[in-house]
């Protein structure tokens, strides 16, 4: 029977236990190993260098997504007028049609989550360096949200390929990608890389309430 009041232990990790794993084939070594036997990779038991990468790829991720919401997403050019709508102003436009439920997607994959995405990951490689009081489990699921809905925030660029493909009508109407199709792709890229760079190993460093050290 639990005593009442026991003070729980802090889970054990793969460094406590004298273990290394590899970050590409998950293959565990002892400790110290300096490379991956089974696929050659180098070994490190945490890359403390990757939060470098993390903030320069989020930083340009940031930059790409500011003109992604200023400039164009679509061009339509119907007989001669041609109407250019940002991101937002392409959600509000299918919603006014009736498409609700589609405009509701599109701003959720392309508002919402690039902008949570940003939050998140920056949140993330501040908190291994700063002790917070959310636990890591907690942290390291939030990571693993991040790398889940990352695939969908392309979703936007998607639509706008799929309908400039398909609506090519010559002089009675056309569909072109904006300019911001490519900044916003960009962004998407940067901040996918940005969430890759990140070692959640480091998490772990801060279960006890402080900061990391090498």
């Amino acid at each position: 029977m639990a005593l009442s009041g026991r003070i729980a232990t802090p889970p054990l990790t793969a460094r406590e236990s004298g273990l290394v794993a590899c970050t590409r084939c998950t293959k565990v070594w002892p400790l110290g190993t300096e490379s991956c036997a089974r696929c050659g990779s180098t070994l490190v038991s945490r890359d403390y260098r990757s939060l470098q990468r993390v903030w320069a790829w989020l930083t340009v991720g940031i930059l790409c997504y500011i003109p992604a919401n200023l400039y164009p997403m679509l061009e339509t050019r119907m007989l001669f007028t041609t109407q250019r709508s940002t991101i937002v102003e392409g959600a509000l436009d299918l919603a006014a049609h009736g498409a609700v439920g589609i405009a509701l997607i599109i701003f959720v994959a392309s508002v919402l989550i690039p902008v949570g995405k940003f939050i998140a990951v920056g949140w993330l490689a501040y908190s291994v360096s700063k002790p917070l009081s959310m636990e890591p489990h907690r942290r390291h699921k939030l990571y693993e949200l991040v790398e889940f809905i990352g695939r969908w925030s392309m979703i936007d660029v998607f639509v706008v390929a799929i309908m400039s493909a398909l609506v090519q009508l010559n002089v009675a109407a056309a569909i072109h990608p904006g300019p911001a199709a490519i900044t916003f792709a960009l962004s998407v890229i940067f901040t996918m890389l940005a969430a890759q760079s990140f070692d959640p190993r480091m998490i772990w460093d801060t279960q006890d309430g402080r900061p990391p050290s090498e």
